[in-house]
């Protein structure tokens, strides 16, 4: 199904850069019957509404996804979710273990049973680079998150399918390293904890395209991974402050050299397609229908540091300049 004015839709963590955005290039193009912003913090509600998105259609729900109770109020008539809330915060996870769980697993699993109660259609689920062979609690709960996703679509007789969306680093969002260094540029010295770092990067128009696109053509249990360009850290500190003095500090717990966007285990049943790969379920018992296409070789991985397609500092310029 595709999102026109006939379709309600609910948007989990709505306020964020992500939610924004989505929520933006919906009322320029789609126009739903309804648009229901989910999120805890009605501060960041009130903001939102006031920045202009104040549409007849749009809705706005305090509620937390710990809440079941209140996830099934809100879904009600509801025909496609977004589930974008997470606890994101690598240290912050670190430091508060039982809340990054309670929020992105059990959370997770709070939406599932919300949506199947309330008869929702479509549900698509944003994970992160993160999840796969996770060195970090937060990548961990993303990989749990992702695994109770898919197999849901056992529990629900197909009359609710969910999917994942499984993607990179937001250039310009909430939380990201770019608004970082450009804060430290005033100061005359960057922060890198180290030289070697690779990263896979989009932007949130990318992001916001690619999943609009997988709620187009999910069928329910697929984990869809985007075709991006990756960058050396150094190279986005140098487009961002070019000969500014780099003060290295060193890894972070919990932080990888090089992210993964898809491993050697799951390259076993994915699908290449031209501009993403596809995880397909390894087991299906709901009757998935495999997609036909090549698969990547034998022990590939989909790697930030052996990626094909790297953007330059120059390259990085024009993207940030995109997404500003």
């Amino acid at each position: 199904m595709s999102i026109d004015s006939n379709t309600s839709i609910l948007v989990t963590g709505g306020t964020g850069s992500f939610g924004k955005k989505f929520v933006d290039v919906l009322l320029k193009t789609s126009k739903p019957r309804k648009i229901i912003i989910f999120s805890r913090d009605e501060l960041k509600q009130h903001e939102m509404r006031v920045a202009g998105f104040n549409a007849p259609c749009m809705r706005y729900f305090i509620g937390d996804v710990r809440d079941k109770e209140r996830l099934r109020r809100a879904m009600n008539d509801v025909d496609v979710v977004i589930h974008a809330a997470a606890l994101k915060h690598v240290p912050a996870c670190e430091y508060n273990p039982i809340e990054a769980i309670q929020t992105n697993i059990i959370g997770a699993q709070n939406v599932i049973n919300a949506a199947i109660d309330a008869g929702v259609k479509k549900v698509l689920a944003l994970s992160t680079d993160k999840a796969v062979n996770p060195v970090n609690l937060y990548g961990a709960t993303k990989l749990c998150a992702e695994k109770l996703f898919v197999q849901s679509n056992a529990y629900s007789g197909g009359k609710t399918i969910f999917s994942c969306v499984r993607y990179g680093n937001v250039v310009a969002s909430r939380g990201s390293v770019v608004p970082l260094f450009e804060e430290q540029k005033k100061t005359g010295t960057i922060t890198l904890t180290d030289e070697r770092m690779t990263r896979f990067w989009l932007t949130l128009d990318h992001g916001v395209g690619f999943v609009l696109h997988c709620m187009d053509v999910m069928k329910g249990g697929e984990i869809f991974v985007p075709k991006i360009p990756s960058a050396k850290l150094t190279d986005l500190a140098e487009a961002i402050a070019p000969g500014t003095k780099r003060l290295m500090t060193g890894i972070r717990a919990g932080e990888k050299l090089h992210e993964c966007l898809l491993s050697e285990d799951e390259a076993r049943h994915t699908v290449e397609m031209k501009d993403m790969f596809v995880i397909e379920p390894e087991t299906a018992s709901w009757g998935y229908k495999h997609l036909e296409g090549p698969q990547p070789k034998d022990n590939w991985r989909y790697s930030s540091e052996t990626n094909t397609v790297w953007l330059t500092p120059p390259q990085l310029q024009e993207l940030l300049k995109t997404a500003a």
